[in-house]
């Protein structure tokens, strides 16, 4: 919602946004190649074991917990990886 009178205006993006969002995409994509890696065969194999812990299969624990993690690692990048660094419109009022 625009109040009358008000202007957007965009801060300029200088070098140091840029280098700061360069940064946070790297992150991104360092979070999807470690997901990617973690819950494929090869290192999920080493949660397949006939074993319970808690009551629970060590598989299952293994999986939502490598899962779990991923998440939380995302959220940390995304709000705090360059957040505040992030061009955002400035409205002033006139």
């Amino acid at each position: 919602m625009r109040l009358k009178g008000a202007q957007t205006v965009w801060v300029p993006q200088n070098e140091e946004t840029r280098m700061f969002q360069a940064l946070e995409a790297q992150r991104l994509l360092a979070l999807f190649v470690a997901g990617l890696l973690l819950l494929n065969f090869p290192l999920l194999a080493l949660w397949d074991h006939a074993v319970l812990l808690w009551g629970l299969p060590l598989f299952a624990l293994g999986l939502f917990g490598l899962w779990a993690l991923l998440i939380a690692l995302l959220a940390l990048v995304l709000e705090y990886g360059g957040a505040s660094r992030r061009q955002h419109p400035v409205e002033h009022l006139d």
